[in-house]
């Protein structure tokens, strides 16, 4: 039995590759540099052998105790620190190590499963979950891999019974661009991660290449435009004008997923479309996507515009202008990216708490862009005031709540984020 070993182990990639491989019959251990809900999960799952902090003498005892095959790591390990203790281990002692894309190419190349990829800028992690939803519902065996914990299934799965490996394919890193997939759903792009890519062309030019790369291609009639795609016998291409009124799904942006999953859907032969559109009604939902955590409390996901436009969209069909949000930024890297977005991106909201971005991965040379100066930025002191997790902000959010407010959490972080902090404060 080959012993992984995964560093970062609590992340939203690699957490569900390591409950594959847990459950593919490796033997598997990990690390992470700080504890989380998600460590919790994994470990409720069967991982228990994960140690918070990634110091040498740590992994070395693990290595002691069951030599370490394969040590796969986060994209953000070795740009956070490329002499990380582990990656030194690794090279020190002659193990094997690589990004989590070779270790699931290895898989499917062993079990022959072909992959179904879910990629884009926004709307991968919800599409993901609804195309497992379909697979679930119709009893077709199937593997999977999604960043966010589900209600009807484990985020990692594997069966050896399946044809198909659902996966959410992550551009960061340019993780994508190792697979080859049966078919591609892309439910949008939208220019993001100037770390990695630092033009809008090259950011273009990896989706090229990545449907180039897979055997069939779905996405919308504004993407196909933006690349300059046209439909042929391998690429879909949706309209814009698609009817969606057969979808009852609440929020525009999740109608507009569902529409692209139950299309690809009848590409696959999986089922028709009247059919994946009854089934995909009846979908639950996904964690930490609009996710109610109390009444009137709902935390998101989204830290992109696009993301945040169709959280706030679903807010409005839900609560017309009673929408008051919590803002918490991933990253103070990409506050500066989408600086002139900001300017205009909450207009319309009823009352603006921004707290202290989640940091990771930033570039230590530019400003950090408190609350306060974020702001300012939105041109909207009248509505936006700074704010802390703490005791003041506790009180306004039950208040809002109270008087009957919507109050939308957008938060994106891990450990230590406004969304582990709502959790604990009025999780039920």
């Amino acid at each position: 039995m080959k012993h992984i070993y995964f560093s970062g182990i609590g992340g939203a990639g690699i957490g569900p590759l390591a409950l594959i491989a847990h459950k593919a019959g490796y033997k598997v251990s990990g690390s992470d540099k700080q504890d989380s809900s998600y460590i919790e999960y994994l470990i409720n799952h069967g991982i228990t052998n994960i140690h918070i902090g990634q110091e040498w003498d740590q992994i070395e005892a693990v290595n002691q105790n069951s030599p370490i095959d394969w040590i796969v790591y986060s994209s953000a390990v070795p740009k956070e620190n490329p002499n990380h203790a582990e990656l030194e281990f690794a090279r020190e002692h002659g193990i094997k190590n690589s990004k989590r894309d070779d270790f699931l190419n290895a898989l499917l190349q062993d079990t022959g499963q072909k992959m179904i990829a879910i990629a884009g800028t926004h709307g991968k992690t919800t599409s993901t979950s609804m195309m497992i939803w379909l697979f679930k519902q119709l009893g077709v065996p199937v593997s999977l891999s999604v960043g966010a914990k589900l209600s009807f299934v484990d985020s990692g799965e594997y069966d050896p019974k399946a044809e198909y490996f659902v996966y959410e394919a992550d551009e960061y890193d340019r993780n994508f661009l190792s697979f080859s997939p049966a078919i591609s759903v892309i439910p949008g792009v939208a220019y993001d991660h100037p770390d990695v890519y630092p033009t809008e062309e090259e950011y273009q030019l990896a989706f090229k290449q990545f449907f180039e790369q897979s055997e069939k291609v779905v996405l919308w009639e504004k993407d196909a435009h933006r690349l300059g795609l046209t439909e042929d016998s391998s690429t879909t291409v949706l309209a814009s004008s698609a009817d969606l009124k057969a979808l009852k799904l609440p929020g525009l942006v999740n109608r507009e997923n569902a529409h692209a999953i139950v299309v690809a859907a009848e590409k696959l032969g999986l089922c028709d479309y009247k059919k994946g559109v009854e089934i995909i009604n009846k979908f639950p939902g996904v964690s930490r996507r609009f996710e109610m955590i109390s009444k009137n409390i709902y935390t998101d996901y989204a830290h992109t515009p696009e993301k945040i436009r169709g959280a706030l969209q679903l807010a409005r069909e839900v609560a017309g202008d009673n929408v008051v949000v919590v803002y918490e930024g991933l990253h103070n890297t990409r506050q500066h990216f989408i600086k002139n977005e900001l300017e205009h991106l909450f207009a319309g909201t009823k009352k603006l708490f921004i707290v202290p971005s989640y940091l990771a991965r930033e570039d230590k040379s530019l400003e950090m862009l408190t609350p306060q100066k974020l702001c300012d930025i939105t041109r909207k002191p009248q509505v936006c005031e700074p704010g802390q997790l703490d005791d003041a902000l506790e009180h306004v959010i039950k208040d809002h709540a109270k008087h009957g407010d919507l109050v939308l959490c957008l938060t994106a972080g891990g450990g230590g984020s406004l969304d582990e902090w709502l959790r604990k404060k009025f999780a039920k």
